[in-house]
């Protein structure tokens, strides 16, 4: 049989799931394949086993060894909003000093900041950007990307920010999701009228955010579209929040939420009866919400990086999550503001010091769980016969490694979507 590309001699770390988020015991075990290999084809792995046994079965135009190191799947990063202008330097010293999040939204820095430069940005600006923070992204061994609007809060920002969106889509090689994340704060033309802004989000901008997606590559590709909404303190209360959901399911969206990174005001409550794709920051969960968590399909995004760059001791209760039987996933939430990371290991160290994941659970957690976290675990996120053929080989060779050093970055090779960039 014909391949595209072996790569052999590895200590293959498959991730492979059978098809469902991983939870419980399941978190522990990462799938490893001792000298394994795999074969691809037309972007997909035909083949995944023991490297003698997928030598003499297939030949391929190229052959990588990979010296006995890790090979693995690329890392999935399910929340992202990394399609901005500015920066937040000057924010960064605040928080320092000793201002919070919260009271940074409320004096018209945060959010808004960043929407103002948004504003006035170009879309080949914001392409030209994006580039750049996607290869971050990629050295640091992420293939798969969800991105969010939600730095315009207006109609005409927010769809040149899908256009930025799909752009981005079509020139770089991480596989990216869209969300529409309108419902991110409550723009400055709205101060006074939250609910009218509510109202412009459900009765015009969702429709054209759909409208544009049925007409985009996104939707002939069959990517899935996203609803995002930040349900907080000075964003959106949970009746709001329900409200743009709900509008945004009837028109064929999926669903997401940001819900209970400061207050529990019932989001993930509210996130998982609408049956979100994934509910995410849960710093203030509540146990009664862990329990239907588990119950659930929905998935839980734990943001490490976001209490680390806030120097907060508070995290988000991951031990217990996956304890109770949650699926649960790890985001960088990559932005200017809260968490300027563009590294999934960095989130996994920071993950298993603070919230004390096992390493095997935080690459389960950064891979497939957060493939299902953007409704893309049926193709990405693990080594699996059938799937996209995204995978790093990495300069170690227990893959333990990836959490236990932090600060550096163990990827050599990263091959997606047929292409093989080497670190530079």
């Amino acid at each position: 049989m014909k391949a595209d590309l072996i790569v052999h001699n590895a200590t293959l770390v498959t991730c492979a799931s059978g098809g469902k988020p991983k939870r419980s015991d399941d978190m522990r075990d990462v799938g490893i394949i001792e000298n394994g290999a795999v074969a691809i084809a037309d972007g997909k792995f035909t083949a995944v086993g023991n490297s003698d046994e997928i030598i003499r079965a297939f030949v391929a135009n190229e052959n990588i060894n990979a010296e006995s190191n890790v090979v693995c799947p690329g890392f999935v990063d399910p929340h992202t909003h990394i399609v901005y202008a500015g920066d937040r330097l000057d924010e960064f010293e605040l928080k320092i000093k000793g201002a919070d999040y919260l009271e940074i939204l409320a004096s018209g820095g945060g959010i808004l900041s960043t929407v103002r430069h948004t504003r006035e940005a170009s879309v080949e600006t914001l392409v030209e950007q994006g580039i750049s923070r996607l290869n971050k992204m990629l050295k640091c061994g992420t293939t798969t990307v969800e991105i969010k609007t939600g730095y315009g809060l207006d109609i005409e920002t927010e769809l040149k920010m899908l256009a930025v969106i799909e752009s981005l889509d079509n020139a770089h090689v991480a596989t990216i999701v869209p969300t529409f994340l309108a419902a991110h704060t409550v723009p400055p033309e709205f101060k006074e009228n939250a609910n009218g802004y509510v109202d412009l989000i459900c009765n015009e901008m969702l429709p054209l955010a759909w409208k544009w997606y049925e007409q985009s590559h996104f939707a002939a590709n069959g990517t899935p579209f996203f609803c995002d909404v930040f349900t907080e303190k000075s964003a959106f209360d949970n009746e709001q929040s329900k409200r743009i959901l709900q509008t945004a399911i009837s028109l064929g969206f999926g669903t997401k939420a940001h819900v209970d990174q400061f207050t529990n005001l019932g989001g993930s409550n509210l996130g998982i009866e609408l049956n979100a794709i994934s509910v995410d920051h849960l710093d203030t969960i509540s146990d009664g919400e862990i329990a239907q968590l588990a119950t659930s399909e929905t998935v839980g995004v734990i943001i490490p990086t976001e209490n680390f760059n806030a120097g907060k001791t508070q995290f988000a209760p991951a031990r217990k999550l996956i304890d109770e039987g949650c699926a649960v996933a790890i985001s960088t939430d990559y932005n200017p503001g809260s968490a300027p990371c563009p590294s999934q290991p960095m989130a996994m160290a920071i993950a298993c010091r603070y919230q004390k994941l096992l390493p095997s659970e935080a690459m389960n957690a950064a891979t497939i769980n957060a493939a299902f976290a953007i409704d893309l675990g049926e193709t990405h996120g693990s080594i699996e016969v059938g799937k996209k053929a995204d995978l790093l080989i990495l300069d170690c060779k227990d893959y333990r490694q990836i959490a236990y050093e932090f600060g550096g970055n163990f990827v050599r090779n990263v091959i997606s979507k047929c292409q093989y960039p080497a670190r530079k």
